[in-house]
C-alpha cells in the first residue's frame, strides 16, 4: 500500500470487511460494542487493542476506515474524524493548548476560525498574535522561545493567500512549536503539507472530500502520537467526534475526489483566466494565473491553483446585482461542492467583522468567492459573463 498512488489510496485505503466480504464499506450504526465476558470488557477500557472498539464516542469501524483512508491519502500516520471542520480546528488546537501558551496565526482566516483565536482562547489565557501570512519577516519577528502552536490556512480565505509552509515551519521548529495547517482549499489531491514541514493537518471534510453537500465533517491529520495521544482523549471526552453514517459518507467522496478536484481546479484555471482578459471586474484572484503575486510558491506547493476563485465586482450592489443575475451559479456559502456557489464574504461568512478589520484582510464590499463544481466550464463562464454585464 506504501506504493500506491493518491488515486489507488482513496479507493482502497483502510477497507475492513465483515464476515460477508461487502465490496462497499459498511456502516456500523451502532453506539455500543459486546464483550464475551466482564473480563474481556475490563481489558478493553483499559487498553483497545488495535481494532477493538468500546463506544461510538471513542470510535466506530466505519469511522475508523475514512481516518485510515484520509490519513493514507495525506501521508499521516493517523487521523481522528470530527463532526465538523471547525471541531476538527478547535480540537487539533485545544487540545494541546494551555493557559499561557503563546500562538503565532496568520491573520487571514475563515470567520469561525478567527473567532476561536481572537475570542475563545484568550479566554482561557492563551495569549495570540496574528500576522500577515504572507510575509515570512513578520513570522521570524512574531514567533517566540515560548511559542508553542503556529496555525494558517494554507491557503486563505476569502481572499486566496498562500502561505509558505515549509519556510514558516522552519521558522516554528526552530523554537518547537507545533505547526497546524488548515488545508481545505489546497485539498488532500494537491496538498503536501506534511511532507513540506506542517506537523499537524485540518480538513473541513464537509467541502472537497464529501464534495456534494450532503454532511458536516472534519479530521485531524498528523503522528499517531499526537492523535491518539492528545487528540483521542479531548475528543473522545468533548464529544467532537463524527457519526458512522457520515464517515461512510465522506469515505464515497474519497473514492472520486482526485477525479472532481482536478476537474474542478482546470474549470477554475479556465475561468479565472477568461475573466481576467475581459478585463470587466476590477480583479481576479486565482493562485494559479501568472498574475497572482504568489503564484511561483503556489506552483512549488501544490502544483495548482485549487477550486476557488475570487471577483472584485467593485461595490457590494455591483456585487448583489452580478449574484442575483446568476441562473447556473448557487448562492451560497459553502465550498468544494459539485454545484457551483457563489458567495459575498463581507456579508456573510466574514459579516462579523469590523470594517476596518475586512479592509486589512483585503474583503472588499465587492469581492465575491467562486467556489468552481462540476458543471461544463462554458456554461459556468456564460452565466457569468451575462451575470457581470447585468450588474450595470
Amino acid at each position: 500500500m506504501d506504493t500506491w498512488k493518491k488515486r489507488t489510496k482513496a479507493v482502497h485505503s483502510g477497507i475492513r470487511r465483515s464476515q460477508y466480504n461487502e465490496v462497499s464499506e459498511a456502516i456500523f450504526l451502532t453506539q455500543g460494542f459486546v464483550y464475551d465476558t466482564a473480563e474481556d470488557a475490563e481489558a478493553r477500557f483499559i487498553k483497545a487493542g488495535a481494532d477493538e472498539f468500546i463506544y461510538a464516542r471513542y470510535g466506530n469501524p466505519t469511522v475508523a476506515m475514512f481516518e485510515d483512508r484520509i490519513a493514507a491519502l495525506e501521508g499521516a500516520e493517523d487521523g481522528f474524524a470530527t463532526a465538523s471542520g471547525m471541531a476538527a480546528v478547535n480540537g487539533a488546537l485545544t487540545s494541546i493548548l494551555r493557559a499561557g501558551d503563546h500562538v503565532v496565526s496568520a491573520r487571514a482566516l475563515f470567520g469561525s476560525c478567527l473567532y476561536i483565536l481572537e475570542e475563545i482562547l484568550p479566554r482561557y489565557g492563551v495569549e495570540v498574535t496574528f500576522v500577515d501570512g504572507t510575509d515570512l519577516a513578520a513570522w521570524k519577528t512574531a514567533i517566540r522561545p515560548d511559542t508553542k502552536v503556529v496555525f494558517f490556512e494554507s491557503i486563505s480565505n476569502p481572499t486566496l493567500e498562500v502561505t509558505d509552509i515549509a519556510a514558516v515551519s522552519k521558522l516554528a521548529h526552530a523554537v518547537d512549536a507545533t505547526v497546524i495547517v488548515d488545508n481545505v482549499f489546497a485539498t488532500p489531491v494537491f496538498s503536501n503539507a506534511l511532507e513540506q514541514g506542517a506537523d499537524v493537518v485540518v480538513y473541513s471534510a464537509t467541502k472537497h472530500i464529501d464534495g456534494q453537500g450532503r454532511a458536516l465533517g472534519g479530521v485531524i491529520l498528523g503522528t499517531r502520537d499526537f492523535i491518539r495521544g492528545t487528540v483521542e482523549p479531548y475528543m473522545k471526552h468533548t464529544g467532537g467526534s463524527m457519526s458512522p453514517f457520515t464517515a461512510w459518507m465522506m469515505l464515497k467522496g474519497l473514492e472520486t475526489i482526485d477525479l472532481r478536484v482536478r476537474a474542478q481546479a482546470a474549470t477554475a484555471h479556465y475561468l479565472a483566466e477568461q475573466l481576467e482578459a475581459d478585463g470587466q471586474l476590477a480583479n481576479v484572484i486565482y493562485p494559479g494565473l501568472a498574475s497572482h503575486s504568489q503564484y511561483a510558491l503556489t506552483m512549488a506547493q501544490m502544483q495548482a491553483g485549487g477550486t476557488v476563485l475570487a471577483i472584485d465586482a467593485s461595490s457590494q450592489k455591483a456585487a448583489f446585482a452580478l449574484l442575483n443575475a446568476l441562473e447556473i451559479w448557487t448562492i451560497s456559502n459553502n465550498l468544494g461542492d459539485a454545484k457551483s456557489i457563489a458567495t459575498h464574504p463581507a456579508t456573510t461568512t466574514h459579516q462579523r467583522l469590523s470594517d476596518e478589520t475586512k479592509a486589512m484582510l483585503g474583503i472588499t464590499p465587492g469581492l465575491l468567492r467562486l467556489s468552481v463544481g462540476l458543471e461544463d466550464p462554458d456554461d459556468l463562464l456564460n452565466d457569468l459573463r451575462s451575470a457581470i454585464a447585468a450588474r450595470a
